[in-house]
């Protein structure tokens, strides 16, 4: 599928990636000097660098693609991002049902949509269609398979049947481990596809609810978490790319209330629930099964979204907000600081390591239709114009220093605001 350009008002118009204007600078979030209940060394610093307001519908998922991120929206588009400028690259055709989900792996881009299909794109540098759509999932040889031996019907209404190997309603969530791609859905079913083959090779009935989110650990232990309350985890016997799944544990929390994202620790002893009373709730792996030990109060309304970044987690809230918070022993959480500036609640989050300096990009997208990205300083704060003499290629915005009426050109042919607080010019 051909790919096009876009200008600033998100149509699709052909052009070349250069002449896309790169973002608006992010004037209208608030900033906050940070601390760390647990270090008392001084003040911490994040910063807003980019409000990306191209899309046609609320944000609903992000993915890290090596030198890209991607972002998608209820507006059925996915507009893929050039790192460290985020100059719009390419935006890929529209489905039939909004973007819920995305991975990639290896030189595929799988995407979940609302119309309960996983559309797979393959990634190539050396084509002019950067991302290419080349299947449709389930795949048209699986289901012939399966007309063919007259197996996996579901009995989805009073007069109609899909096959077994579809979902029945949209696809919420994605998870990739050791070839294997997992997709929950609100339908309350677990699907595992083979990546080789686009095969689907097992089809579970995980929970009483909507699943909205899956996590797969490094250990290879699959969590769900569902509007049921629950959070469940799955192990599988399965040799190689094969897939044959047992429930290994079902996590509790508070009651009446549903768990909309998981995280899991590199280690595999900590998952981290996030519920729609606005808890993280956390449950330690004990010889005794999985044993819940801490529950914090991270928002004043429901966790959306969580991402992991080293020993901190992000939250993302209905409340507008994100917050970061560091892990401390016995699975509790302090609160680090908190961002502000979204106009909508936040849908996803995305994290990656700095490329300059101590700290983490942070990438979030809200129901305010942008994408936004954040800078999260971890030491005391530093001068933008430290990172611009050094080199590295992020546009800086900063409240106290911002000044649009004098500017720089640096590397690239770039334009960047100067730091008016020092004497570089």
């Amino acid at each position: 599928m051909m790919y096009s350009s876009s200008s600033s008002s998100g149509s699709e118009t052909e052009g070349s990636p250069e002449s896309s204007p790169l973002f608006e600078l992010s004037r209208d979030a608030k900033f906050y000097p940070l601390y760390s209940a647990s270090d008392s060394s001084g003040p911490q610093s994040h910063r807003a660098l980019a409000v990306l307001t191209d899309h046609a519908g609320s944000v609903s998922s992000l993915a890290l693609c090596g030198d890209f991120i991607l972002s998608a929206s209820q507006g059925n588009d996915i507009i893929v991002w050039q790192k460290p400028d985020m100059r719009i690259l390419a935006k890929l055709g529209k489905g039939d049902g909004s973007v819920k989900a995305m991975v990639v792996v290896g030189n595929k881009l799988f995407t979940a949509h609302q119309d309960s299909r996983i559309r797979v794109w393959k990634i190539s540098r050396r084509s002019k269609n950067l991302f290419r759509l080349t299947d449709t999932l389930p795949t048209t040889k699986d289901c012939m398979r399966n007309f063919i031996k007259q197996i996996n019907f579901v009995q989805t209404g009073r007069h109609h049947e899909r096959w077994g190997i579809e979902h029945t309603d949209g696809i919420s969530c994605l998870a990739v481990y050791d070839g294997l791609i997992y997709s929950g859905s609100w339908d309350n079913t677990i699907k595992v596809w083979r990546i080789t083959d686009l095969k689907c090779l097992e089809s579970i009935n995980a929970h009483d609810d909507a699943i909205n989110e899956i996590f797969a650990s490094k250990a290879g232990i699959v969590y769900s978490a569902s509007a049921d309350g629950t959070i469940k985890t799955w192990g599988n016997e399965g040799e190689g790319n094969s897939s044959s799944h047992y429930l290994n544990g079902i996590l509790e929390g508070h009651r009446d209330v549903s768990f909309n994202t998981v995280v899991v620790s590199d280690d595999g002893e900590w998952v981290y629930g996030g519920g729609s009373d606005g808890f993280v709730m956390s449950w330690e792996d004990s010889p005794d099964g999985w044993k819940l030990v801490s529950g914090t109060k991270t928002h004043q309304m429901a966790v959306l979204c969580m991402c992991l970044a080293g020993e901190f987690i992000c939250t993302g809230s209905t409340d507008k907000s994100i917050g970061i918070w560091k892990r401390e022993a016995f699975g509790k959480l302090s609160r680090f600081g908190i961002i502000s500036g979204h106009e909508g609640p936040i849908r996803c989050l995305q994290a990656s390591p700095a490329s300059f300096g101590d700290g983490f990009m942070l990438y979030s997208g809200s129901f305010d239709k942008s994408l936004r990205v954040w800078r999260k300083w971890i030491g005391m704060r530093e001068s933008p114009c430290a990172l611009l003499a050094a080199g590295e290629r992020e546009m800086v915005g900063d409240p106290y220093l911002n000044n649009q009426s004098k500017k720089k050109s640096y590397s690239g042919g770039m334009e960047y605001p100067l730091c008016f607080a020092c004497s570089e010019t």
